[in-house]
């Protein structure tokens, strides 16, 4: 039995060839197609190898090698079991199955984030499979995803497509995701999992939280406004009088979510449920909305009103389109009217919530408000907004 890397004489589009493992038993030849192409002057078949003038050269020979060696195992592993094995038994032994390779289950894991309803996520990580299939360039099964080429991958992010460090890890994340998918689904032996301790770790770089003062809030809440404008920051203020209430859950709120002078709602992203209680404030603006109540509306707010909410896509699409539309009235209209000069967003209003309320409230407390199912989510959110520990030791060596 013999196993050789050759040069198909199967001429593609280009003028290239595919290589492809030949797997030889008693002359009778099997192959084993590799998903790479060279042209025939790039090949030297003698030694198996690329030749220089490839320009991936390196990298594709040390794929060659690693392919050569696990078909050798395999090979090895069936004769040992067996006296006589086919060329064509090796050859299903090697070739991965077309649900084994990255790009396949990247296909599969975007299609199930649509299925799932899941449009943010699909809308961002679609680009983070795209990234990563034009740097593979081929389909790969798992195990050639490794470490050494995972961090290349960042790197290439990185430095030619000149992303930030937490995009280039955000890429990372999906990968790991589709990694994941891939073993749950038994289609990727846990082995090859190139995540965790002592390998490639997810952190995020830490970012800077703004939020506005209490006398920027203030500001903002007696700015004189046209109605567009009034609407937007009537669902900004909505969501800092309940500590930071996310935008995508203001916009679902309905007049049933009221009761007995309180807000009952479940928060979408994890599920949490609780009651707040409802601020003379907050019932000042909902009375702006009482004619929608009139009319036998649920929700309060006019954004998702022709939404069908069941449909879990349709919202976040929607959702999407109308946070964009509010977040581009606060910056226009609402900041130079109450003559705030940080970028005024809807997230903004979480962190307001987070910056006013410092180190007053208990952590404890706060985790309740902010709905974290982890205390140490919290304690390391509200790390953005408590200084004074700082302050009073640089000032306790430099002086006031």
């Amino acid at each position: 039995m013999a196993i050789k890397i050759v040069l198909r004489k199967k001429v593609a589009k280009d003028g290239s060839y595919p290589l492809a493992l030949r797997i030889t038993v008693e002359r009778k030849a099997s192959y084993v197609y590799l998903g790479y192409n060279v042209f025939e002057k790039d090949w030297d078949n003698a030694a198996q190898r690329v030749r220089k003038s490839h320009p991936n050269s390196a990298r594709l020979n040390n794929l060659l090698i690693k392919k050569l060696s696990e078909a050798n195992d395999k090979s090895l592993e069936l004769n040992t079991a067996k006296s006589n094995v086919a060329a064509k038994t090796i050859r299903h032994k090697i070739k991965p199955s077309s649900k084994e390779t990255v790009f396949k289950q990247g296909e599969l894991y975007l299609e199930r984030l649509k299925d799932e309803g899941k449009y943010n996520r699909w809308n961002s990580e679609k680009s983070n499979v795209k990234h990563l299939k034009d740097f593979l360039v081929d389909d790969i099964p798992f195990q050639d995803l490794t470490i050494s080429l995972l961090k290349r991958f960042k790197a290439s992010l990185i430095s030619k497509r000149k992303v930030t460090e937490r995009t280039a890890i955000n890429n990372l994340v999906t990968v790991r995701s589709i990694f994941s998918m891939a073993i749950a689904d038994g289609v990727c032996d846990p082995k090859y999992y190139p995540f965790g301790k002592g390998k490639i770790t997810i952190k995020f770089p830490d970012s800077n939280k703004i939020g506005l003062t209490q006398e920027e809030v203030t500001r903002l809440e007696n700015a004189v406004l046209d109605p567009i404008g009034n609407h937007a920051r009537n669902l900004w203020l909505i969501s800092f009088y309940f500590a930071g209430i996310r935008v995508s859950d203001v916009f679902r709120l309905t007049w049933s979510d009221f009761q007995d002078g309180r807000l009952f709602y479940s928060m979408g992203k994890n599920n949490k449920g609780d009651s707040l209680k409802v601020p003379e404030k907050a019932l000042g603006i909902l009375k702006q909305y009482e004619a929608s109540k009139k009319k036998g509306d649920g929700l309060i707010f006019p954004e998702l009103k022709e939404v069908d909410l069941n449909d879990r896509y349709r919202r976040e699409v929607v959702t999407k389109t109308k946070i964009n539309a509010t977040d581009r009235i606060l910056r226009t209209v609402v900041a130079p009217a109450a003559k705030i000069d940080k970028k005024l967003t809807m997230h903004i209003s979480r962190h307001t919530f987070g910056n006013i309320s410092g180190d007053k409230i208990p952590i404890q407390m706060l985790q309740k408000l902010y709905r974290h199912t982890d205390i140490k989510t919290t304690m390391g959110y509200q790390a953005n907004f408590v200084h004074k520990d700082v302050d009073d030791a640089l000032e306790a060596v430099i002086g006031v």
